[in-house]
């Protein structure tokens, strides 16, 4: 039986932690949190005690050690087959592939000029050309899931996935920095991600780290 711990960075500011903790709360398989504060003098130590990388996410089952959330992703997609998280069909899964990927090594601008912060909406906010170039990327990969795989349930494909947890820092920053001008079907989708009970925890928990109270 696995007995998986998953180190994180700051819920207020750290998205790459978002993505496999939203994974692991959204299908319910068990997990033990360890939080390590950002920007601290005993930060750095503190991770590389646990992830070779120096970086957070970083996912402990055992004698596996899994840093990067795309790794961590695939490794309990292997573990953990029934929760479902890549879709069953073989086009759907590899959409949702390349979908993951290209969150996970693009939107450059978007990632530079709007950080996440997560506690925050309606933040006032610059939106050059490469920033809304990113936007309309974005939801265009949403729309063209959710038409061509979403017919099951509300997610991108039908059920929630990885995919949909890739983008969940996105969804915060669309709120952060507007709510951002979206497609009908774009919005909806944003919307339904936001109003998650696991979203609105990790939210909560963000607002106390900003207020003092963590």
């Amino acid at each position: 039986m696995s007995n998986l711990t998953l180190f994180i960075g700051d819920k207020n500011l750290s998205s790459w932690s978002l993505r496999p903790w939203l994974m692991l709360k959204q299908t319910g398989i068990p997990f033990t949190e360890k939080l390590i504060p950002l920007d601290k003098p005993e930060t750095k130590g503190a991770i590389l005690e646990r992830s070779p990388s120096g970086l957070v996410p970083c996912l402990v089952d055992g004698p596996a050690v899994v840093w990067d959330s795309l790794a961590i992703a695939e490794y309990l997609a292997e573990t953990f087959p029934d929760a479902g998280l890549w879709p069953d069909d073989r086009l759907a899964r590899a959409h949702a592939r390349s979908s993951a990927a290209e969150m996970h090594s693009g939107f450059g601008e978007l990632r530079k000029v709007w950080p996440m912060n997560f506690s925050r909406v309606g933040m006032r906010h610059l939106c050059p050309t490469g920033v809304r170039r990113d936007v309309e990327r974005i939801a265009a990969i949403w729309m063209e899931a959710r038409k061509r795989f979403g017919a099951g349930g509300p997610f991108l494909y039908g059920r929630f996935s990885i995919a949909d947890a890739m983008y969940a820092p996105v969804v915060s920053r669309f709120m952060t920095y507007g709510p951002v001008d979206l497609p009908a079907e774009a919005a909806q989708y944003r919307d339904m991600m936001f109003d998650l009970p696991a979203m609105q925890e990790w939210g909560e928990a963000a607002a106390d780290e900003v207020s003092g109270k963590n």
